[in-house]
């Protein structure tokens, strides 16, 4: 038995240990709330910007009239970004991260600031609104792209839907998406998802296949710990399909190390 296998196995004893002393998600409230995020074919096809591996997304080929692209959670990779300000002539690149002190690529168009996306502002936090406010006035449309290790679902939580409409397209990886089986986790979770999909439809997910990001199952429910999720918004999409299989011929896995997750049938499947 391979150490993948040995620690998924260890992780989901842990988990079933764990349900011991917190309440259990129900099945038919988190099938649910899974098939309101299954991804749609629409009417942009999908193309893949920011390399192959590790931090390599796909995303809708509608980017034209898009000058304003916001990166919190940069850490030391920005392939993503620096493909988007080769595609789209004149775009401003905000990028923030409080564990760096820098943009790690230089570029006249690149604005770094020296903190955390979170719930509050303060010396180390600031909101996504406050983001904004700080560092773009435009009023053509903007893209999100957001790495930012957990604090996705208080961020989502916290925006208005005015604001999250400035974005045409945004990218999310989601972390910790295992403890969705944990009623408490899945209240929280469901709140930001419920959020998001007021003003956008989810057109991509891709699970990540690094060794501590393994997958736990729940009443046949198969639950990737951290999957990347794109999204685009509801105005943009003039037709839409149901998916007819995954991965996307553009899918590469995060590391080259290990096979690739193939997303599983209940987050895509009718």
């Amino acid at each position: 038995m391979n150490l993948r296998k040995i620690r998924r196995i260890f992780k989901n004893l842990l988990l079933k240990f764990n349900l011991l002393f917190t309440k259990p998600t129900n099945k038919e409230e988190l099938q649910n709330l899974i098939n309101k995020l299954h991804p749609i074919k629409t009417n942009h096809n999908l193309i893949r910007i920011g390399g192959d591996y590790d931090g390599g997304y796909l995303i809708p080929n509608d980017l034209v009239g898009i000058d304003s692209l916001f990166s919190p959670g940069v850490s030391n990779i920005a392939n993503f970004e620096k493909e988007m300000l080769e595609k789209i002539d004149g775009l401003n690149c905000y990028l923030a991260d409080y564990s760096v002190d820098s943009s790690p690529i230089n570029h006249p168009n690149i604005n770094f600031e020296k903190k955390f996306l979170g719930a509050t502002n303060n010396d180390i936090f600031f909101t996504l609104e406050e983001f904004i406010k700080k560092k773009s006035v435009s009023k053509k449309d903007y893209m999100l792209q957001m790495d930012i290790e957990g604090y996705e679902y208080e961020v989502l939580i916290n925006t208005r839907d005015e604001v999250m409409n400035k974005f045409r397209i945004i990218v999310i990886e989601f972390h910790n998406l295992h403890k969705l089986i944990e009623e408490s986790s899945f209240i929280f979770f469901k709140a930001a998802f419920t959020n998001i999909l007021q003003t956008h439809e989810v057109v991509h997910i891709h699970p990540n296949n690094t060794l501590n990001h393994l997958s736990v199952s729940y009443k046949g429910i198969t639950i990737p710990s951290v999957m990347e999720f794109t999204f685009l918004r509801k105005d943009r999409i003039k037709s839409k399909s149901k998916i007819f299989g995954f991965p996307h011929p553009l899918d590469m896995p995060c590391t080259k190390k290990r096979e690739d997750f193939r997303l599983p049938d209940e987050w895509w499947k009718i």
